[in-house]
């Protein structure tokens, strides 16, 4: 196991979560996404706003699918201001 199974295992045993159910792979695509093409700070907002989303049913895939391409077009100028 490497450190962050280790830790996510950890961290679903303490929330009562499966950490089967954890879609480790996307978070961390979206995270790197909007701090590279956004701005830093905005990736763990993000995969805050993804957890939100699924926890409201939202399919964890589809929804950071979604937050990836608004990173993507995110205008480089703007900073941290949103699109026109």
């Amino acid at each position: 196991m490497t450190v962050l199974e280790d830790w996510v295992t950890a961290a679903c045993a303490e929330l009562g979560l499966d950490p089967a159910e954890v879609p480790v792979a996307v978070v961390l695509d979206l995270a790197r996404d909007v701090a590279h093409q956004v701005l830093r700070p905005g990736a763990p907002v993000s995969a805050y706003l993804l957890g939100l989303a699924v926890g409201r049913g939202a399919d964890p895939a589809v929804a950071a699918d979604r937050l990836g391409a608004l990173a993507g077009s995110w205008p480089v100028e703007l900073g941290d201001r949103p699109p026109a």
